[in-house]
């Protein structure tokens, strides 16, 4: 995060909300088809270099996701319980699909007034619309490490740009 993305305020909407929300479904399905690609025995467990295996990056994604969208919806910020969140594919998969569902659901109506207004963070203050591209923007990070997982275990990732 850099200080002046920080404290530079959107002037006028380069994406409409609903657009917005619309490209980041697209990214939560993509990353979706990353998980169901994973072999169940390796999600959670299968690392390379050191980094987390792919399943506690993704559910590191689906906390951050659902604060976000939590925040998108009432303006506050829960922090998540980081050592929690579900140990298995089906369960990963669920609570994905529960996120999204709130997403399309809530996503299209946020306030446009949270997108510029100051967000108290577990990782800092910042406007809503730093906070929202943060989360689409760590999603794309830890999904592309997940590629790289995939390639190491010989399975084929879906096509990056089929979102």
């Amino acid at each position: 995060m850099t200080a002046s993305a920080a404290s530079v305020p959107a002037v006028s909407p380069a994406l409409s909300i609903p657009d917005f929300v619309t490209h980041w479904q697209g990214h939560r399905a993509l990353t979706r088809r990353v998980i169901e690609a994973f072999p169940d025995d390796q999600l959670f467990t299968f690392s390379l270099g050191g980094m987390r295996p792919f399943g506690a990056q993704a559910t590191e994604i689906h906390l951050v996701d659902a604060m976000t969208v939590t925040a998108m919806r009432t303006g506050e910020w829960p922090e998540p319980d980081w050592a929690s969140g579900p140990t298995d594919k089906a369960g990963l998969l669920a609570a994905w699909d529960e996120v999204s569902a709130e997403l399309e659901q809530h996503g299209p109506h946020t306030d446009p007034a949270f997108f510029n207004q100051m967000h108290a963070l577990p990782w800092g203050e910042m406007p809503g619309w730093v906070a929202a591209i943060y989360a689409v923007d760590n999603e794309i990070h830890h999904r592309a490490q997940g590629y790289v997982y995939l390639r190491a275990l010989g399975t084929e990732p879906p096509a990056f740009y089929e979102r």
